[in-house]
């Protein structure tokens, strides 16, 4: 009998995997949690073979009850449950100690395959997003521009950016203007768009991720534009007459 923790915010949803999971013979739902600050507890307490983890628990985000979980009780497999999978969010999933990957709207017999397999020792994850991030382009961006990128995310001005970064206000503009430059943005927002959906710029809270699209950055520039349809993407009308 493979033994089941659920971590899972929304009480619809995890009541439904209870409900579910428990019907297949070979599975039991030994503890469900909402909060990720419960998760290792429960799992200490009650030593379950796999701990189902939604991406965006309040409290302590799945990715770093995922990690803890790994570091306090390596013999409870994690399988991260997200409503978006994106390469980054896989590729943090599996830094963490996931043994598994896997999307909110998959089929229940899938998802009780995909527990088997894990609890008999494999990984899984969906082939399409393995190949996805394996193939996604490295982060172009040192360490200083991912920080004057991230307090310009938040929206603040090039002198508050300077200020808790303890630069100047040109050092700052020289650091925007090489980011745009990297990954071919024509704005800070568009750059702030970019690192988000290719996982270079992490939100600070994990409940976010399900917020962001994901965007192939290995896309040419002219054929994001098609896709997103937008008019200043467009080159100018020729002159008539």
């Amino acid at each position: 009998m493979i033994s089941v923790l659920i971590a899972e915010d929304m009480h619809l949803v995890r009541g439904a995997m209870v409900a579910l999971l428990s019907a297949e013979h070979d599975i039991k739902v030994v503890e469900e949690v909402g909060h990720g600050d419960d998760v290792v507890p429960a799992c200490l307490a009650c030593r379950p073979d796999i701990a189902l983890i939604d991406i965006g628990l309040p409290g302590t985000d799945g990715l770093a009850a995922t990690a803890e979980l790994y570091r306090r009780l390596p013999a409870c497999k994690a399988v991260i449950l997200t409503a978006l999978a994106t390469p980054a969010a896989l590729r943090r999933a599996l830094d963490a100690g996931a043994r598994g990957f896997v999307v909110k709207d998959i089929p229940a017999e899938q998802l009780a395959g995909c527990l088997r397999r894990v609890a008999a020792g494999e990984r899984v994850i969906d082939p399409e997003l393995a190949v996805a991030a394996l193939n996604a382009r490295q982060n172009p961006l040192t360490t200083r521009e991912l920080e004057v990128l991230k307090i310009a995310a938040e929206g603040a001005p090039v002198s508050e950016i300077a200020d808790r970064l303890f630069l100047s206000g040109g050092t700052v503009r020289n650091y925007l203007s090489r980011i745009l430059a990297k990954i071919g943005a024509r704005t800070r927002v568009e750059a702030v768009t970019i690192a988000r959906e290719a996982g270079w710029l992490w939100p600070d809270d994990a409940r976010e991720i399900g917020l962001i699209r994901y965007r192939d950055v290995n896309m040419a520039p002219a054929d994001r534009c098609a896709r997103r349809g937008r008019r200043a993407c467009r080159p100018p009308d020729r002159p008539t007459g």
